[in-house]
């Protein structure tokens, strides 16, 4: 049975931690072929992307991805040698070796093929096969990175491409919880999620999974196990249907720090405005979530929407360059906002939840500057120093704080 099992850095930030994982994979190994997908050890991407920013404020993209690729390679080889010293026969590949191809878009490449025919032969010889995580190569050889946790994604991407039996995502905690237990005490680890309810929660701050990864998983049908790498219990399954889903209101809370507000005032209400901001943010690789259109006097609107507060300098920038084409007054920004959201499938079939969700808070004196809702969600934008305590208030409303 192939198994593809993904370690995430806190699983192989230390060489402690890198031999526990190796002592795991050894094991899996006696019963079964691996492919072992690894992230960079603990906080070496987020330090060398702070090395490039004390050297330039705008480092070029090509050369990110050149320099915070190498935690991965660091990652792999290191479980390598501690898998031979286990008496394993293992190898670590990199993206380059493996052929993972991607288009050319640095810091969020988007995987075009992938090769099976190395990891193959490295399998048929009896090896554990290490993959370097969050790589990719372009068809000119160029290095790409595949986002933020786009570890996720490599080890989704090679379950489905290998056809492999399981897919395992270890981290530091046990599952998927209801929220964030570090913030919420009471938080309880969810037994099963539906592809849906996880893409939702990834999208919207639960940082256990890439949303793209989850993406790819619902739409290959990859179903995966979310499980700690320190323990030996079970965590939480993603698949396609869970069962008495219904009875499910809310499944639940995320909350999301890195969020940005920008208002841009005093454009012309006319048609094809509207396109050539959202236009020109696109082009510039930026994802936009929430948007407000609001009139600001005769024939003027203003146009707020919320980015991902690490790319907040970028989008101020190519706004910028919009003015020798539109007319615009000023733009506004707000750094200090955060994101708190509930999710459930049961929300679908059941009023009443909007009305909660926003009594909950108004309790606690909090104030909601934007909303967006789907059917499985509704998700307000706050002041950020309010978002710990609008999700413990949350969580107990909607009763996830009872067994």
């Amino acid at each position: 049975m192939l198994i593809v099992q993904k370690f995430g850095g806190s699983s192989v930030v230390c060489p402690e931690r890198i031999k526990n994982v190796a002592k795991r994979v050894a094991k899996s190994s006696e019963e079964n072929q691996l492919v072992v997908v690894v992230s960079a050890l603990g906080d070496t991407t987020d330090n060398l992307i702070e090395l490039a920013h004390q050297i330039t404020d705008l480092p070029s993209p090509r050369e990110m991805d050149m320099l915070i690729s190498v935690g991965e390679q660091i990652s792999a080889a290191l479980l390598s040698m501690a898998l031979h010293q286990e008496g394993k026969k293992a190898i670590s590949l990199s993206a380059s070796q493996v052929q993972i191809l991607t288009d050319s878009v640095h810091t969020k490449a988007r995987i075009q093929e992938i090769g099976t025919k190395r990891i193959e032969e490295e399998l048929a010889k009896g090896n554990i096969v290490i993959v370097t995580g969050f790589q990719g190569i372009t068809e000119d050889k160029d290095i790409t990175t595949l986002g933020r946790g786009g570890s996720d994604l490599t080890a989704i991407a090679l379950a489905s491409v290998l056809k492999a039996s399981n897919c395992e995502i270890y981290t530091d905690v046990e599952g998927v919880f209801t929220a964030d237990p570090r913030v919420v005490p009471s938080a309880k680890k969810i037994e099963r999620l539906t592809f849906d309810e996880m893409l939702e929660m990834a999208s919207l701050g639960a940082g256990v999974m890439q949303t793209r990864a989850v993406e790819l998983a619902k739409k290959y049908g990859v179903t995966f196990h979310v499980r700690s790498s320190l323990t030996e219990t079970s965590g939480t399954i993603i698949c396609e249907e869970v069962n008495n889903m219904e009875k499910l209101l809310v499944s639940g809370i995320t909350m999301d720090p890195n969020e940005a507000k920008i208002t841009v005032v005093g454009l012309s209400d006319q048609p094809g405005i509207a396109g050539k901001v959202f236009s020109c943010l696109a082009e510039n690789g930026i994802n936009v979530d929430m948007i407000i259109q609001s009139s600001a006097g005769e024939k003027r609107k203003n146009i707020s929407f919320t980015v991902a507060k690490d790319d907040l300098r970028k989008a101020l920038s190519g706004i910028e360059t919009l003015r020798s084409q539109i007319e615009i007054g000023s733009v506004v920004s707000d750094e200090n906002m955060a994101k708190v959201s509930v999710v459930g499938v049961g929300m679908m079939s059941q009023p009443g939840v909007a009305a909660k969700m926003f009594s909950a808070l108004a309790d606690k004196g909090i104030n909601i500057d934007m909303i967006s809702t789907s059917e499985i969600k509704i998700s307000c934008v706050i002041e950020r120093a309010k978002m710990e305590e609008a999700a413990e208030a949350l969580h107990s409303a909607f009763g996830l704080d009872k067994e």
